[in-house]
């Protein structure tokens, strides 16, 4: 008994099998994650050192150059960048693809625990890159409508709000995994030394520290029993109030004693700034909100949501909570988009079913093979830790049109054996056996396209893994769905579309009575169900007749045209040569790009002003081009933030008092043209600030890389200076590059500080000595910790602002504060005023100098070919390296392993159908629509103005699998004829003309089903249209070219006779009458 068999008898099994498959796919639904992207493990790892106050120089030497030598040998480490700037180190470790990164982590950690940094340095962190880590909501906590300027005081009450009310309400949300609070002014409490009183009174600062450490404590003692009593004991002498904190004892000189008043003014301020955040121009308070790993993106947000709807009945006076930015507004719409285009997809299809068969029930039987494959797809899902995002509902949508092909392949067979005058029974059965190979045949060469992208490297394979796993699991369902349940309801019907002839036997309806007034009821709902279904088809049905002219034109040319094409092999073989070297001479000319970026209702603008610059002249730039730009057409909110910001993720952006950051937050709905129309109105702009250097971007999804990068490599800083700089000025003479920028670029402004350590020895001190003189009074040291409305706050320990205010007051500081006779600091060290490097950069442990730009049009291919060109034709100074990285490297990466993916694909799906076919022959005959397919996607992608990309790639192997499809049908049935004795010829014409219409109606379900992808716009589109426009493309023009070609070709390589194919007939057929034999003395064995 084979499987359709089984299923027709076993009607009531297969049944409660597909309710059960969609109960468990409904339940799968349930708990599926929704995320914008599948989880990227990008193989990068960040070691950020935080070294305060250091130069860039000294950051190379003391903390970058140790840190490279030490993970540089770590295992499968493929290139080894680095950037040190003021005060912070990034090393950037790239590794091959496939490493596992948490061994990788566990090797770096090992190789930084031995080294040895200074004291001075933080410990240095591994940071991951990793999309996910972007904040899903950034809430901004400002002053009311109307009011624009804060005082010291309403900044402190917000940033306290926000500290000790809204971050301890939100993070413990479920799937809330930090809130990170920056702007506003962060209390600290601050002790300023009087330099020339504690000179006079020969106490340092060390002193006034270490009195501070000593004196706030609170320490347990233990405990004590005293009869039946226990005693807990406590030393506690923490400060209460700042006024105690002035009252503290330091010394006794001379019987008298010192208090901390008396040598130092304490007062309640806020530390120093690193970040200013502004709102529509308003400074404001900003919360960023990131959510767990593996947590639900839009259940999150809508948690948080409804918690901030309570916490706004509660906000401080004169305050308001706006939402700056929510990810799962763009999440959801993106999703909704490709839900819909599925939905859209699924009824087109059907629709086309219909107006083929023009039989409700027949239509009905295919239709539910879409929703019952999509719905199991969703449990098996759910088991393999997929989640539902972009690329995942993208593989359901691309299933939409192809799922339902196995059932219309199968259905179509049995209507062909109702016509030969079989039972509904009998013609069940052996339509879907006939047609069994071919079904499963064309599922697996589907399938097995996707296999070989797991051999793919880089972003490709990450992002289209889910993809892949989805659609395969989708087609992998819907054959299931051909071969059982199709077979089944098929068997149920009692009339026939298409006018077949009536089946005599009727089943037996009188054995399943009830009671009478449930009939009747029952009766009355069929009769007006039948009613409004016979009116509907009757509509429908006029429709089609009219939308299926065409086809019956198509079909009679066809006949008249395939006996012409078998007897002229040359000019169909010549010409079909010539369209696909046409296509090939016109595939470069397309252009070439990593992926299409992500329009996500936002973009940002980064301006770089001149190192050195303070941060209240960056706030003062932010502030001036929100106010001037406010009222931009189609834009929602401009957020400003000057100096750092609160990204916790690995990616080495700039940061400082000289940068400041805008993000641009578009209008629900709004365009790419509006988009760009922002974009350069902010650009001119910043024309009123000519020394500020600016780029624009989209938030980064899938590299952190800029479009273009130069890496030019070399030792000495000002070669690489003067070779940066000419390589962006001849960038800029081309209107291609935009935002163009180096990293060689003017130093930051540096006092250094050169002692003489001779002149120090003779008084006593070390250079050491001198030195942390100079840092406790300039940089400041935190004492200790202050108890203040149950939150710790800093005791910063420093000079008074007089005393270090210029180079002059610098050159004054007393370093000997414990000696009789005073010695100021020109005394035994030189103070210069000059300029270092802003940044270093390093590549595999050599000093680099990286120019980058973005594209203002054009494909990223071209960039490239046109940069090598300016190269060819001004060379650099001898002994610098140029070498083209950012995206373009990435892109080579994925391109050629993709090349490999598609050449694997192929021969996976030739091995498929050769043990399918059981023959060699057969199979290479039905490879030959693959390169016809590549003339359509060729010719679609041209019209359509889109360039080669990773997602086309996607596109071209998922091609490979589908177009082979609709050879197979034809030469399986092709061969059945012959194997039941007709002439090569005749079979040839015979089996094309009998698979025509399952061909025409599959190849124009799966285009249907692709066109709301491809035509529709919405959040995500970049990445669905030009995958759906290649595979619309190829399928349209490889199934009129296969319907010509292929019998052409088969007719050509096919040498064997017909009486051979008749021998393998007989013998196939005496085989399955011996197996039904022995299948019925079994049966007639188990009744006795």
């Amino acid at each position: 008994m084979n499987l359709a068999e089984f299923s027709t008898r076993r009607r009531v099994t297969i049944g409660m099998a597909t309710f059960t498959l969609v109960l468990f796919g409904l339940i799968g639904l349930s708990q599926l994650k929704v995320n914008l992207l599948p989880d990227l493990s990008y193989p990068t790892l960040t070691v950020r050192t935080e070294y305060v106050g250091a130069a860039p120089s000294e950051i190379e030497s003391l903390i970058t150059e140790p840190i490279e030598e030490a993970v540089g040998v770590v295992k499968n480490l493929r290139k080894l960048r680095s950037v040190s700037r003021t005060g912070q180190s990034d090393v950037i470790l790239e590794f091959a693809w496939g490493t596992d990164m948490d061994r990788a982590n566990i090797d770096v950690r090992d190789k930084l625990e031995l080294l040895r940094l200074p004291l001075e340095a933080e410990q240095p962190v591994l940071l991951r890159f990793d999309p996910s880590t972007e904040p899903i909501i950034r809430l901004g906590l400002a002053g009311a409508e109307g009011q624009e300027t804060m005082d010291e005081a309403s900044l402190k009450r917000l940033r306290r709000f926000a500290d000790e009310v809204l971050k301890k309400r939100l993070e413990p949300i479920e799937g809330v995994a930090a809130v990170k609070v920056s702007g506003g002014l962060e209390d600290e409490v601050q002790v300023l030394l009087d330099p020339q009183r504690m000179a006079q009174l020969n106490l340092d600062p060390a002193r006034v520290i270490e009195r501070l450490k000593v004196e706030n404590v609170n320490i347990s003692g233990g405990a004590i029993d005293e009869g039946s009593q226990r005693y807990l004991v406590r030393t506690v002498n923490q400060f209460a109030s700042v006024e105690q904190m002035q009252e503290l004892l330091v010394a006794v000189d001379q019987g008298v004693p010192v208090r901390l008043r008396d040598i130092a003014t304490v007062q309640q301020s806020y530390k120093e700034r690193e970040a200013i955040i502004r709102v529509e121009g308003r400074e404001a308070v900003e919360l960023a909100i990131y959510k767990e790993g593996d947590a639900n993106t839009v259940a999150v947000a809508e948690a948080v949501s409804r918690q901030l709807e309570r916490l706004r009945e509660n906000l401080p006076e004169q305050s308001r909570l706006v939402t700056i930015d929510d990810q799962s507004i763009f999440i959801q719409k993106s999703l909704d988009e490709v839900s819909h285009a599925a939905l859209e997809g699924g009824v087109l299809a059907v629709l086309i079913i219909f107006f083929f068969l023009r039989d409700g029930w027949s239509t009905f039987v295919i239709a539910l093979s879409l929703p019952i494959s999509l719905i199991g797809t969703f449990f098996f899902m759910d088991q393999w830790g997929l989640s539902l995002n972009v690329m995942s509902l993208g593989g359901l949508a691309l299933a939409t049109g192809m799922v339902v092909d196995d059932s219309i392949v199968v259905l179509e067979s049995i209507a062909k054996a109702r016509e030969r005058g079989l039972g509904i029974l009998q013609s069940a059965i052996v339509g879907a056996s006939e047609v069994r190979m071919a079904v499963v045949a064309s599922t697996l060469t589907t399938v097995a396209v996707f296999f070989p992208l797991v051999f793919v490297e880089g972003v490709a394979g990450q992002l289209f893994g889910d993809q892949a796993l989805t659609v395969t699991i989708a087609m992998v369902m819907s054959m299931a769905v051909a071969m059982t349940l199709i077979p089944m309801l098929s068997s149920l019907k009692a009339s026939t579309p298409l006018d077949y002839p009536e089946d005599a036997e009727r089943p037996d309806v009188q054995a399943t009575r009830i009671g009478r007034w449930r009939v009747g009821l029952l009766a009355v709902l069929i009769r007006v169900a039948a009613i409004v279904g016979r009116m509907l088809a009757r509509v429908l049905g006029a429709v089609g007749e009219r939308v299926l002219r065409p086809y019956g034109w198509l079909e009679s040319r066809y006949v008249s045209s395939l006996p012409w094409a078998l007897r002229r092999p040359a000019v169909v073989l010549v010409s079909a040569t010539f369209a696909f070297v046409l296509a090939l001479a016109v595939l470069p000319t397309l252009g070439l790009d990593l992926i299409p970026q992500l329009a996500q209702g936002r973009f940002e603008m980064t301006a770089k002003l001149p190192a050195g610059t303070p941060l209240a002249e960056t706030d003062a730039m932010v502030r001036s081009v929100q106010l001037s730009n406010a009222g931009i057409e189609g834009v929602h909110t401009l957020y400003g933030v000057s100096g750092s910001g609160t990204r916790l993720d690995a990616n080495p952006t700039e940061s400082g008092e000289n940068i400041g950051k805008l993000t641009v937050v578009l209008v629900e709905g709004a365009d790419a043209a509006t988009e760009a129309r922002a974009t350069e109105q902010l650009r001119a702009a910043m024309q009123a600030f000519p020394s500020a250097e600016v780029k624009f971007a989209r938030p980064q999804l899938f590299s952190f890389s800029t479009p273009l990068e130069i890496e030019i490599r070399g030792f000495d800083l000002k070669q690489l200076e003067t070779a940066g700089r000419d390589l962006s000025q001849w960038l800029q003479g081309s209107d291609r590059f935009a935002d163009v920028k180096s990293t060689v670029e003017q130093g930051f402004p540096e006092i250094q500080i050169v002692f003489d350590a001779e002149r120090a020895a003779s008084i006593g001190l070390t250079t050491r000595q001198v030195a942390d003189q100079v840092v406790r009074q300039v940089r400041g040291e935190v004492a200790t910790r202050y108890s203040f409305r149950d939150r710790k706050i800093d005791v910063l320990v420093r000079a008074e602002e007089s005393a270090r205010a210029s180079v002059a007051d610098i050159n004054q500081l007393i370093v000997n504060p414990l000696s009789e006779r005073p010695v100021r600091l020109s005394a035994v060290a030189e103070v210069i005023s000059t300029r270092g490097p802003s940044e270093i950069h390093r590549a595999d442990q050599e000093r680099v100098a990286v120019v980058s730009a973005n594209l203002r049009y054009g494909d990223l291919g071209s960039a490239v070919a046109e940069v090598q060109t300016m190269l060819a034709a001004k060379p650099l100074a001898a002994g610098l390296r140029p070498t083209i990285g950012g995206q373009n490297e990435e892109l080579q990466a994925s391109i050629n392993s993709l090349v490999f993916a598609l050449g694997l694909a192929i021969f996976l799906v030739y091995l498929v159908m050769a043990s399918q076919f059981e023959s060699l022959l057969h199979p290479f005959v039905i490879m030959f629509t693959i390169p016809l397919a590549l003339v359509g996607a060729v010719l679609a992608l041209k019209l359509s103005g889109n360039a080669l990309s990773i997602v086309v790639f996607i596109g071209l192997i998922l091609l490979a699998g589908i177009v082979v499809k609709n050879a197979i049908v034809l030469i399986d049935k092709v061969n059945q004829l012959r194997e039941e004795g007709v002439p090569k010829h005749e079979a040839i014409q015979q089996g094309a003309h009998s698979r025509l219409r399952p061909i025409i109606m599959t190849t124009l379900t799966t285009l249907f089903g692709f066109l709301p992808l491809a035509i529709g716009g919405g959040d995500g589109a970049e990445v669905r249209a030009p995958m759906a426009i290649t595979v619309i493309g190829g399928l349209l023009v490889s199934t009129l070219l296969t319907l010509l070609v292929i019998p052409v070709v088969y007719d050509l390589l096919d040498r064997k006779g017909d009486e051979y194919y008749a021998e393998r007939g007989k013998r196939q057929r005496e085989a399955e009458r011996l197996v039904a034999l022995a299948e019925a003395h079994v049966h007639e064995g188990a009744k006795s």
